[in-house]
């Protein structure tokens, strides 16, 4: 075709529309003030990326921990400034165009991420607890993590005194994905934010100093599996946006429930059609339930924990929980709440198996992190019991159970990495036979840890399952909290066998040795004593504020 052909077909396909017909697009319109906790996490990271590129490898790491620390401080404070000023009450709304809530659930749960993380932090930059390698302090990270293991390449890089400082900014863009995935208010968000914190903690899984091959199989299992969960999820988010039309919450809602007055003529046909409302409903919630360890989908679980780096494992096991709860109480809440005859007949099935598979196979176990990736398994169950409640005191006791677990969890894997051997953490059980006594304080704050999982009255464990249990029974699944409490009594064995273990057994003459941390790791671990004493002991404080937090905005 001659080009005055196409230069006519141009300026008659101009002349044709007139100019008031053509859709203008609109300047977005972003609240940044209110999205400003991730804005600054996320900017903190990207500033760890060019302190990575631009400064000196002697300075690196105490820049970075710098940022990281103020960073997260920082986002603390912004999200408290938010609910001060009525954020998460009387001013929740929808911001970014109607991609992010700004309400109590996203805030409240925001901040328990933001806490979580800072006090993990702690625990990525700790340098005391490893035996001085050629004359330099090493953290629990690979000296290089591009060498293979065992190389030359590698024994150079340790010789050298290299450190992957990457870590840092790699945690930091975790929690700025973990920040938008519970507040995303349509489902190309959620997706995005998944994606953003979960690419991280894959890299994170393989970075660890000692077993690297284990480290980085753990990696490729975590990645593998949660490419299978990404994949199951985004035909999930397609399916729901054929039925409904749009990937915005509050709009599928509304065509769930009938209460749509405009309807799209070219999805008229499709937007009835039950079946794909049901699958892709359920293929999102499969990838959620993935993400939060529940049974059937929790089968990476124990040998991710494993393998990882056991910073990256605690800052794992508290804040991914978090998140993905968040984000599943949101779309049941707030999405589905009209389909939850179709799934909570589902739901209690999960729950049900999640509590018993995750406490009957614990016992079986002989290393530490296998034993507390289970017990991980049995919490996500004890928390969505909570989910399935469907009230508001379903919602804030989830809210309140998150908050107390976090700290305990980072603070129990603290406590694992002072416990060694020669070839590092000494983390099958047999090693700690008589911890209590070479080392009464160390082993009476993991026995704190241990009673608060078994909810002991007392702890914050005890605390947050009377919560859910409470809220459980009032909406109606009863039999949820009998099964509930069978499986804690299960889940109590194993912890108290662990405590006997460390109490009442002769310590061996070859047993591990507990390192002497430096103050961050005794923050961290100090930081996961208080809210466990704090939310056993006066607990009212925080559920009040749980309760306040537990309207979502629609």
């Amino acid at each position: 075709m001659s080009a005055s052909a196409v230069h006519s077909l141009w300026t008659m396909a101009s002349t044709a529309a007139p100019q008031d017909t053509i859709d203008k697009i609109d300047t977005p319109t972003i609240e940044y003030a209110q999205l400003s906790p991730t804005l600054i996490v996320i900017g903190a990271a990207v500033l760890g990326i060019l302190i990575e590129a631009f400064v000196p490898r002697k300075s690196r790491y105490y820049i970075q921990v710098f940022v990281a620390v103020v960073a997260l401080t920082a986002a603390f404070a912004a999200v408290v400034g938010l609910a001060a000023t009525g954020y998460g009450t009387t001013k929740a709304h929808i911001a970014a165009m109607g991609a992010i809530a700004v309400d109590g659930p996203a805030l409240f749960l925001q901040g328990t991420i933001l806490l979580a993380g800072l006090v993990a932090i702690f625990t990525f930059a700790e340098r005391r607890l490893d035996p001085l390698a050629h004359g330099n302090r090493v953290d629990s990270f690979v000296a290089q993590a591009g060498a293979v293991p065992g190389s030359e390449g590698e024994k150079a890089a340790t010789k050298a005194g290299f450190a992957t400082t990457e870590v840092f900014p790699l945690a930091l863009f975790a929690i700025g994905g973990m920040l938008v995935f519970p507040s995303a208010n349509d489902l190309l968000t959620l997706f995005i934010a998944l994606e953003v914190f979960s690419l991280p903690l894959y890299l994170l899984c393989a970075l660890a100093r000692r077993k690297r091959l284990m480290s980085q199989e753990a990696a490729v299992k975590y990645f593998l599996l949660g490419a299978f969960s990404s994949a199951f999820m985004l035909f999930g988010i397609a399916l729901l946006y054929g039925y409904a039309g749009s990937v915005s919450y509050g709009t599928i809602a509304k065509v769930v429930d009938g209460s749509i007055e405009t309807v799209n003529p070219a999805l008229a046909d499709t937007m009835g059609n039950d079946a794909l409302l049901l699958i892709g409903a359920a293929m999102i919630v499969m990838g959620l339930l993935f993400k939060v360890g529940a049974v059937p989908f929790h089968m990476w679980t124990p040998d991710v924990y494993q393998g990882a780096p056991t910073p990256v494992t605690g800052f794992m096991a508290a804040a991914t929980k978090v998140a993905a709860f968040g984000a599943l109480l949101r779309l049941l809440y707030v999405v589905l709440p009209g389909l939850r005859w179709d799934w909570r007949p589902v739901m209690w099935g999960v729950v049900i198996l999640t509590m018993l598979a995750g406490a009957i196979v614990a016992i079986t176990q002989t290393d530490i992190k296998r034993l507390l990736a289970y017990s991980s398994i049995a919490h996500a169950g004890f928390i969505l019991a909570g989910v399935i409640a469907m009230t508001p005191d379903g919602i804030s006791s989830v809210l309140f159970y998150l908050g107390a677990y976090s700290f305990v969890t980072i603070g129990a894997f603290a406590v694992v990495t002072l416990v060694r051997d020669a070839g590092g953490e000494a983390t099958h059980l047999s090693k700690w036979a008589g911890l209590g006594r070479r080392s009464p304080l160390v082993a009476a704050v993991f026995a704190v840890f241990l009673l608060a999982f078994a909810g002991i009255p007392l702890t914050s464990g005890f605390s947050g399952k009377f919560a859910v249990f409470k809220a459980a029974a009032e909406g109606g699944a009863g039999a949820l909290v009998v099964v509930g409490v069978i499986s804690s009594a299960i889940a109590a064995f194993f912890y108290i066998r662990v405590i006997v273990l460390m109490f009442f057994s002769e310590p061996k003459a070859d047993g591990p040795t507990v390192a002497v941390p430096s103050p961050l790791t005794m923050t961290a671990i100090g930081v996961g004593v208080a809210v466990t004493v704090v939310l056993g002991v006066a607990p009212q404080y925080f559920l009040d504020l749980a309760n306040q937090a537990g309207v979502f905005v629609r």
